[in-house]
């Protein structure tokens, strides 16, 4: 498949999980990747997966620092000629707990890296090329974000407001730019591991699908929105659950 031939995407918190399952897409689909998270080592060995520097380049750094944003945004340019896609999946829940018992400094950075630094780094992008060029950006929310999520609510709460805020963007920065969500239930990954971890099949059984989700089946939902397929879709959410919403569950 050929459909984002000749395009250029940054995707943040790409070193594993579901950002570089998203970015080995891209990259399958024909685009060139840059890859942004925390860990220089863990982003070395997912630029090799992905086949190298002609396909893909990384710049580590915290998806929260301005200078980080900058710096790879600039080198996404300059290495590969523009930036025409991104894909902000870069996200923390650093605490398990209710909401009253809730340390409100977490709270806050929870927020800071979500859906502030999500804003960002639209904000980054379009100013460097977006703006004049036109493009797409998909925003990695999650289906805690669509219903209340007990234990992780904060977590949640900063995903309800990434969806919102796509909502928005897609209204300003239309017609050039298309922004989109999706919204994954669980999927089998090593953040993800706390919500399932001894118990798999009896997690998976609430799913009328019967399973929990896997990375790809993520990646291909953006990459649709991202190419010309979804040259109509804009500021719409789509939920990856296997079904849990619609059977009550979650």
């Amino acid at each position: 498949m050929d459909r984002l031939a000749g395009k250029v995407a940054i995707v943040t918190g790409a070193s594993r999980g579901i950002g570089l399952g998203i970015a080995q897409r891209l990259v399958d689909e024909g685009a060139r990747v840059c890859l942004t998270a925390r860990k220089p080592e863990a982003l070395d060995e997912a630029v090799a997966a992905l086949g190298g520097p002609d396909h893909a380049i990384a710049v580590p750094g915290k998806a929260d620092d301005p200078e980080h944003r900058a710096d790879a945004v600039r080198r996404t340019v300059e290495t590969f000629g523009s930036l025409d896609l991104l894909v902000n999946n870069a996200g923390i829940n650093p605490v398990l707990s209710s909401l009253v018992d809730l340390d409100l400094g977490a709270a806050r950075k929870i927020v800071e890296v979500n859906a502030l630094g999500a804003l960002a780094w639209v904000q980054e992008a379009h100013r460097a090329w977006l703006g004049e060029h036109g493009g797409a950006i998909v925003n990695v929310s999650s289906v805690s974000g669509v219903k209340p999520a007990p234990g992780i609510a904060m977590y949640g709460a900063s995903k309800a407001m990434l969806i919102s805020l796509t909502e928005s963007l897609a209204v300003e920065l239309g017609p050039k730019v298309r922004v989109n969500a999706v919204a994954p239930a669980i999927v089998k990954t090593a953040f993800a591991t706390p919500l399932f971890e001894g118990r798999e099949d009896e997690v998976a059984d609430l799913y009328p699908l019967k399973r929990l989700g896997v990375v790809e089946d993520v990646a291909g939902a953006v990459a649709y929105l991202l190419s010309d397929d979804a040259a109509w879709v804009t500021g719409q959410t789509i939920t990856l659950d296997g079904g849990v919403t619609l059977a009550g569950g979650h």
